[in-house]
């Protein structure tokens, strides 16, 4: 038997403040979702000024990380280099979603839209630092 982490939604709410202040301090308007291991939804977050589709398109991309452990920028780079049978995956080839690890095993995902990709990648990496990378003792 092996044991797992869990989000708690003490994390969940750090995970979202994180990436909601790195979204602020770039003046990027943006959705935030945060789902579990199974690929539910735990936070979604509408900032003001996001598109509405960013909304759908955010928990499909945190989604896409749990689905496969991967980052979801992986199946829009296979996409960009002709590998058109992934649009036929379960998955949002779109960079923006990155899976959150702990001890070796995915067990939520953050998912950002409403800016570049790469924009988008960058918001939700603030967002799984608040509870991957070591906290500093107080």
């Amino acid at each position: 038997m092996k044991d797992i982490k869990a989000l708690t939604l003490d994390d969940v709410k750090r995970i979202a403040a994180a990436a909601e202040a790195e979204a602020l301090a770039n003046g990027w308007a943006v959705s935030i979702a945060v789902c579990d291991a199974g690929g539910h939804a735990l936070w979604l977050q509408r900032m003001d000024g996001a598109a509405p589709m960013s909304a759908a398109v955010a928990p499909e991309k945190a989604r896409t990380c749990v689905l496969s452990g991967k980052p979801s920028r992986v199946y829009e780079e296979m996409v960009n280099n002709g590998r058109f049978a992934a649009l036929r995956m379960p998955v949002v080839p779109l960079e923006g979603g990155e899976p959150i690890v702990i001890d070796g095993t995915v067990i939520g995902a953050v998912g950002v839209s409403g800016v570049k990709s790469g924009e988008d990648a960058q918001v939700a990496r603030a967002g799984v630092a608040a509870v991957t990378a070591p906290r500093e003792a107080a």
